[in-house]
């Protein structure tokens, strides 16, 4: 297999000079590789690298063929044809059409680039757009198809993909979908999409202890992982067995040798033994003594170093678990109503009519195309926005919002001072009891929250919603699992499971839908949209 992209003992590193990771090696052909991590690892910088954006720290980066790197924003005010950057050979190629072509036109127009434009807008789902049209009239997935035309367009032998389905819809997401399905060159992504990283032919996960180099897919990639985890934990429980019986030995030996020592002193005491004869015995018996103290220490320290390191490895693999207080809620409660609810902003209708209700325990999640409204229906919920017409009762006040960017943080604050102005009511020190029960402990408190990584931030915003008295009753998600790492979706996932209140969620991510148990769907296209849950993931 030929190789497009040439990665070797390559190291990164911040603009501060700290290591993001080192050493890895790299060789990709006509296939699709994904690249993990946490969050701040060097995914992107690594993308950047290899288009040749930045200089590595250590290490070769050798690019064989054309790559091209998938563009997701584009200035508002301009046109498709501008946003697909083919405008001057356009306009060059209607000067010939015209007749009023120069020499230099002629050699330097583009004669396929027409039909190529017509191919890679119909691939993209785009046959037959207007080329006039602004950028700013597009919704977020078509701004997304556009970018992939432009992609087929530059006719690359190696594409570079850097969260390619973050905020999309369901039309978005598609569209990037089939272009790895239907790509058939060599495909680098940097992404937290379990469903397109099933797609992957290999995972490269990027840890600033080393990188690791996956077969398969997502679910081969977990698998692997899980096992880690399993081996870190009894590897941990072996060498904490292992110290345990050495410091028992340890002890059984120190006790033999006090004995040995009293009954020593007891002859000498009683004076019918010579005293050389003693002296003898006690100089073989010091000697004893020191072999065995320095043995039984050197046996210590090498089951405590052991115990040592099994602890790093398993907290380095084994991701942090938060349980989320019971908010002990009736079945039958009605938390929520809404009756014909319309939203307008002036001539354009959002929603509506829409009715449903949540009762208990329920988990129902908002479904509807970027812009469709489903953040406006919760700001109508939390009494931000009112509704152009219906109504909506919220018949609880125990009721938290949980965001994509943990908006209810002030990010110039820091933990312990937003805390104390979203939980007044907490003294001090019980606001730092909070933090400490999400994994804030001691300074962490004292750390800006507009540091703190996506994971972190999530954390920070649980730690606030649930330090009321009472913990709430519903709980709205809005993209909740944006921007974050593996492992703080993992983490937010555990937690909502825990968790025996309402949920109300946003969401893109499928399987983290199914993973909190969403039990029903709003349809905000629909005048009302109710089904199961296994019936709403196969529709999707």
């Amino acid at each position: 297999m030929s190789s497009f992209l040439t990665i070797d003992s390559l190291s990164l590193a911040t603009p501060e000079g700290d290591t993001l990771f080192d050493h890895l090696t790299l060789s990709l052909g006509r296939e699709a590789v994904g690249l993990v991590g946490r969050n701040g690892c060097g995914k992107s910088t690594l993308l950047k690298a290899i288009a040749g954006d930045l200089t590595p720290a250590r290490g070769q980066i050798s690019v064989h063929d054309r790559a091209a790197m998938l563009q997701q924003r584009f200035d508002e005010a301009d046109t498709v044809v501008e946003a697909l950057g083919v405008q001057t050979d356009l306009a060059r190629l209607a000067i010939i059409t015209a007749g009023d072509g120069t020499e230099e036109d002629f050699d330097a127009a583009d004669w396929t680039l027409e039909v190529r434009l017509e191919k890679a807008l119909a691939d993209t789902g785009l046959a037959g757009v207007d080329t006039t049209r602004l950028i700013a009239s597009f919704s977020g997935g078509e701004r997304t198809r556009i970018g992939l035309a432009r992609l087929l367009l530059a006719e690359p032998d190696l594409i570079l993909l850097d969260e390619p389905t973050n905020n999309l819809d369901a039309e978005g997401r598609a569209s990037v979908m089939s272009l790895i399905d239907n790509w058939s060159g060599g495909l680098l992504v940097a992404s937290h999409d379990r469903a397109l990283l099933e797609r992957m032919d290999r995972i490269v996960e990027l840890t600033p202890v080393g990188c690791t180099v996956f077969g398969g897919g997502w679910s081969e990639f977990e698998a692997a992982r899980n096992a880690a985890r399993a081996r870190a934990r009894a590897e941990a429980q072996t060498a904490a067995n292992r110290l345990k019986a050495t410091e028992r030995k340890s002890q059984q030996a120190k006790e033999r040798q006090d004995r040995s020592d009293a009954r020593g002193r007891a002859v000498r005491a009683r004076g019918d033994q010579p005293k050389l004869v003693l002296d003898a015995r006690a100089q073989r018996a010091e000697a004893t003594s020191g072999r065995g103290n320095m043995l039984a220490s050197r046996q210590l320290g090498e089951a405590q170093a052991a115990l040592s390191d099994a602890d790093a490895q398993l907290e380095r693999v084994t991701p942090l678990t938060i349980e989320l207080p019971a908010c002990n809620l009736p079945a039958s409660r009605q938390l929520l109503s809404v009756e014909d609810a319309e939203m307008r902003f002036g001539e354009r209708q959002l929603f509506g009519p829409l009715s449903f209700e949540v009762r208990g325990p329920q988990r129902l999640a908002i479904k509807g195309p970027n812009g469709s409204g489903k953040s406006t229906l919760l700001k109508l919920i939390t009494g931000e926005l009112s509704p152009t017409s219906g109504g909506i009762s919220l018949h609880t006040d125990r009721i938290a919002l949980l965001d994509q960017h943990s908006s209810s943080l002030d990010p110039a604050s820091s933990l312990i001072e937003n805390m104390r102005r979203l939980a007044p009511a907490l003294s001090e020190n019980e606001a730092r009891a909070q933090l400490a029960r999400f994994a804030f402990r001691s300074g962490d408190a004292l750390q800006l929250a507009g540091t703190l990584s996506g994971g972190e931030r999530l954390r920070a915003a649980l730690a606030a919603a649930f330090a009321a008295p009472q913990p709430p009753e519903l709980l709205l998600l809005d993209e909740p699992t944006n921007h974050l790492d593996m492992e703080a979706v993992s983490l937010l996932e555990s937690a909502l499971q825990s968790y025996n209140g309402a949920i109300l969620a946003i969401s893109h991510d499928k399987r983290f839908l199914e993973a909190i148990g969403i039990e029903r769907q709003v349809d905000l296209g629909k005048r009302v949209e109710v089904r199961a849950g296994h019936q709403y993931f196969n529709d999707h």
